[in-house]
């Protein structure tokens, strides 16, 4: 299976290309987002299809007599479904869990036959899990950091507004619609990269040799940040909160950011 481990690496990209695609989709009712993760998914399964076939006809086996297989097959089954679901239905809710948990058993299945074969290239493969893993929970935190600096800037240019200093300062801050704006952005940038990294966590934690805990502080502090940026998230697009009110939020859901990452990380039984 692993030599073609590359293969498998793009599957798994496209995947997660096509789920953040899908989140902005969720989060914004972006059709161009809509497309973009559509067609990304189309790959996907084309990819799948022609494993899938090449298991059946060629190898004459019938993918769902074990468990490893039976979650390839069962991640193609759900792959199918989304992309009938997206085609002929707007039930955006529905596309982006089913996707979602589609890329988990995707990854189950990847994960467990790299950690049963165990040759060279499945232990390469569960290593860079845990390297990308840590990549794009970085660079989530990253966007976060982005909103936040955002947001600080909203903050600065209301206080100013408010005061009436009219002088240099204000101008260079921005216009207080882009600040919300690009803070708003950049939370629905890093929300999706920090769900596939915990995922990829989550996942890597099963099959390594090493001790998961699911109640490390660094792995609940991480699903928390989650949770809190789920809710900032929740009180822009479902209840409408914008400006000053959603600024101070995510201020604070920054500083809770900081908490995991320093506090939480040095806490920890095995994430640095």
């Amino acid at each position: 299976m692993f030599e073609l481990k590359w293969i498998y690496e793009l599957i798994l990209l496209l995947y997660g290309l096509s789920l953040i695609g899908y989140f902005i989709d969720f989060i914004q009712n972006n059709r161009k987002a809509n497309v973009f993760a559509f067609w990304l998914l189309s790959l996907v399964w084309g990819l799948q299809t022609f494993f899938l076939l090449a298991q059946v006809f060629v190898q004459e086996n019938f993918p769902v007599m074990n468990v490893y297989d039976g979650l390839y097959f069962y991640a193609w089954i759900l792959v199918t479904f989304s992309l009938i679901i997206n085609r002929f239905f707007r039930v955006d809710f529905l596309v982006f869990f089913t996707n979602l948990l589609g890329f988990l058993v995707m990854l189950l299945h990847i994960s467990t036959r790299a950690q049963s074969v165990m040759d060279d290239e499945g232990v390469a493969l569960v290593h860079e899990m845990l390297v990308v893993h840590i990549i794009l929970a970085l660079i989530s935190y990253g966007f976060f950091t982005l909103s936040f600096t955002f947001s600080l800037m909203y903050l600065l240019q209301y206080r100013l507004l408010k005061q009436k200093q009219w002088n240099a300062k204000l101008f260079r801050l921005g216009d207080l619609t882009k600040l919300d704006h690009f803070s708003y952005i950049a939370v629905i940038l890093g929300m999706p990269l920090l769900l596939i990294a915990l995922i990829l966590g989550i996942t890597w934690g099963y099959v390594s040799e090493d001790t998961f805990y699911w109640y490390d502080s660094k792995t609940l502090g991480s699903i928390l940040v989650l949770i809190v940026y789920g809710v900032y998230l929740f009180l822009r697009v479902v209840k409408g909160y914008q400006g000053r009110a959603i600024s101070l939020f995510n201020s604070a859901a920054f500083l809770f950011l900081l908490i995991n990452f320093f506090l939480f990380g040095s806490l920890s039984n095995f994430h640095f």
